[in-house]
């Protein structure tokens, strides 16, 4: 139930899932889980969870706590707690996130952030990186 503002009251998100047949265009925001069965051109966020299966893609940034990549992503994503790259799924772009799983035959096309993602996010982003300002730890690049 939302209340006048439009904000749920108390409740936590539930499913999303955006069907094999589907594609969004433009920036999707969930409080719970989203499922991408389909595409999505845009970014993606999600308070909990973002799953991509296979043949399901991605063409934009991904922010949440847990991603799990069975397809492809072409953007970055930036999870507080977890990746994981399944066998045949493709990432082109970076990755920060505190611990990461990718999986024999998975493909991560970028550089890995590991420790305060926020922190490897923004020190990502910097042009110059001396060993003062890194924090985190480079995985793969």
């Amino acid at each position: 139930m939302a209340d006048s503002s439009g904000r749920s009251q108390g409740r936590e998100g539930g499913l999303s899932i955006v069907a094999a047949d589907l594609t969004v265009v433009g920036e999707l925001r969930t409080e719970g889980v989203v499922k991408i069965d389909g595409t999505v051109e845009g970014n993606v966020r999600a308070a909990r969870q973002v799953l991509i299966s296979k043949g399901g893609y991605v063409r934009g940034d991904v922010i949440t706590k847990e991603a799990i990549v069975g397809g492809r992503v072409a953007g970055s994503i930036q999870a507080s707690e977890r990746v994981e790259v399944q066998d045949a799924a493709t990432v082109e772009g970076d990755i920060a996130t505190q611990r990461i799983l990718v999986h024999e035959g998975g493909e991560v096309n970028g550089n890995v952030r590991m420790g305060d993602p926020a922190a490897a996010a923004t020190a990502g982003s910097r042009s110059s990186s001396t060993g003062s300002e890194r924090q985190g730890r480079t995985v793969a690049s």
